[in-house]
């Protein structure tokens, strides 16, 4: 296969990417404003819109860097990182179908809802955002994007980590959640 030929698959794949994104964005849509029905409260609008302007960019990077700076297909790593992104996509849509219509984009929650602690929420507060973390890095590295992977990794975490403080700040204000979820990590499983 040629170089070109890599460069497209991986553009395409990075395209479908993108349209699982914009699927994510309405079906979030939709589950804001039943949430906003049921009395849901927001906060960090401003979080949101870095994090949507974040994921675009990043999209553009990854067959930008793979095309302007003619990044070789290496089949060890690219076939690692998809196997990479195949488990964290597996993650995500794990934690987001147990969430079921809590799960958005926005920073929401509706007060008094119990707190989601089925599936992936037994083990950790936030699997999504682990699968995330790990997931872009990965789709940046399917076709050797080192400095999307390296940029876009560091400021994943940067969004992330004020996500999670919004977050868990609106949820342990109007739900359960500090007491709920006070035996489980952030991001990491603790077996006992």
């Amino acid at each position: 296969m040629s170089p070109g030929d890599t460069r497209l698959l991986y553009t395409a794949l990075v395209g479908l990417v993108g349209l699982e994104r914009l699927v994510e964005l309405a079906i979030s849509r939709r589950h804001l404003r039943r949430a906003l029905a049921r009395g849901g409260v927001v906060e960090g609008p401003a979080s949101r819109r870095r994090s949507v302007a974040f994921h675009v960019t990043f999209l553009a990077a990854c067959p930008l860097e793979a095309w302007g700076l003619d990044r070789p297909w290496r089949p060890a790593l690219g076939f690692a990182m998809l196997t990479v992104l195949a488990i964290t996509m597996a993650l995500r849509y794990w934690a987001v179908g147990t969430l079921g219509e809590r799960w958005n984009i926005w920073v929401v929650c509706v007060p008094g809802d119990a707190t989601v602690t089925g599936g992936p929420y037994r083990w950790l507060r936030h699997p999504n955002y682990l699968a995330v973390l790990f997931e872009v890095p990965a789709l940046a590295l399917v076709h050797g994007a080192w400095f999307t992977a390296a940029a876009f990794g560091i400021g994943d975490v940067l969004l992330l980590a004020q996500r999670i403080r919004l977050e868990e700040g609106l949820l342990c204000r109007h739900t359960d959640y500090d007491r709920t979820m006070a035996d489980r990590s952030r991001l990491l499983p603790r077996f006992r």
